[in-house]
């Protein structure tokens, strides 16, 4: 997900033409931009993360404990919900589901109802250190939870039981991401590897050739073909996004470089019929770039 610092207080100042990517993957070319409305903000602190929920629809979380759940369209909060008792640090949701979950720095993990009260529908404690991995799988059943305490959980999201646990030396997890349709989840991690996992026994299936700086995040593609992951970096060293072949293969397809700091998280964007597959990065440089996933070109 790309991360700002608030959310609902943006403005624009400038007119270009631009394309505009729709929630259900089609694409419009637009004419000048308008001004940004603004609305309040919501969180009252660092947003820290932020999960598409629904087709207008998007999750967050903060450093104010809180989540939020927010309209694109109209840019208000319709559901804020409290229940952890330290900074937020990871949310997500399963595809057209009503539950959102959320990680935090307080080692437990929540579920929470889009129509259900302000409080959490469960809860998920067992981590010794801050939670900062977390993935749902496509049908909402089990989820996935990784900690700097160099371990992994799954969990039943209907009773909460933990359903297993795995703990490798040096995995400090930094992001989870199941991939669609299959029962794998992408971690990566602060030892400078990306993992596939198989969530059925909770083992680790492939471990992908080492990366010589930390790995920062990780998404897969929405057929399951390619996932991604970005590093950290300084004074343009590291910083770059790569995508990885996960079928029989498991290569290391491409790098994309030019960041000059830490690239903090990267995305598969959604594809449109005029449009080559697209990815976008973020980074600690300021800027958010858009790359061709095939040629690694900048657009």
């Amino acid at each position: 997900v790309l991360v700002g610092r608030a959310m609902g207080k943006l403005q624009s100042k400038i007119s270009f033409h631009t394309t505009k990517y729709r929630a259900d993957g089609s694409v419009e070319e637009t004419g000048p931009l308008r001004a940004v409305q603004q609305h309040g903000p919501a969180h009252t602190d660092a947003v820290t993360s932020v999960a598409a929920l629904k087709p207008d629809l998007c999750v967050s979380g903060g450093s104010d404990k809180s989540v939020a759940v927010c309209s694109w369209r109209s840019g208000a909060a319709l559901r804020r919900f409290i229940g952890h008792e330290r900074e937020v640090t990871k949310v997500t949701s399963a595809p057209d589901s009503n539950r959102v979950f959320s990680a935090s720095r307080d080692k437990t993990v929540m579920m929470w109802e889009l129509h259900g009260t302000s409080g959490p529908s469960q809860h998920f404690p067992g981590h010794d250190l801050v939670v900062t991995g977390l993935a749902v799988s496509p049908d909402a059943s089990q989820l996935c939870t990784g900690s700097r305490d160099n371990t992994m959980c799954k969990w039943d999201t209907e009773t909460g039981e933990c359903l297993g646990r795995a703990a490798i030396s040096r995995n400090l997890v930094t992001h989870l991401c199941w991939v669609p349709g299959e029962p794998y989840v992408i971690q990566t991690s602060e030892d400078k590897t990306i993992r596939i996992w198989d969530s059925r026994e909770l083992q680790v299936a492939h471990t992908f050739p080492a990366k010589q700086h930390i790995q920062t995040c990780c998404d897969v593609s929405q057929d399951g073909r390619y996932c991604l992951s970005s590093s950290s970096g300084s004074a343009g060293e590291g910083g770059e996004a790569t995508l990885w072949d996960l079928r029989q293969t498991r290569n290391r397809v491409r790098e994309y470089k030019g960041h000059f700091q830490t690239t903090t998280s990267c995305i598969f964007l959604p594809r449109g019929p005029a449009l080559a597959p697209s990815i976008a990065t973020s980074s600690y440089d300021s800027t958010v770039k858009v790359w061709d996933q095939h040629t690694g070109g900048r657009g």
